[in-house]
């Protein structure tokens, strides 16, 4: 499941994250948003969604939220 089909509220593990771009990988990294993390889907919106991971939120676009596997 992708973070899109995620339930609001719920913790989840990150399992994988499916991108081909090397840099995006390492901009997820920054965030602290890889393989083994914990990310909460705060909000579902229109263009893309609110996570939180390590106590910090973050808005992200619906085809990073599809990217990111859970």
């Amino acid at each position: 499941m992708n973070l899109r089909e995620a339930i609001e509220g719920k913790e989840y593990i990150i399992k994988s994250i499916n991108t081909d771009d090397e840099e995006l990988n390492a901009f997820l990294f920054s965030l602290g948003c890889y393989d083994g993390e914990k990310i909460t889907v705060v909000t579902h919106r229109k263009g893309g969604c609110t996570v939180s991971v390590k106590d910090a939120r973050y808005s992200i676009d619906n085809q990073l939220a599809e990217a990111i596997i859970v």
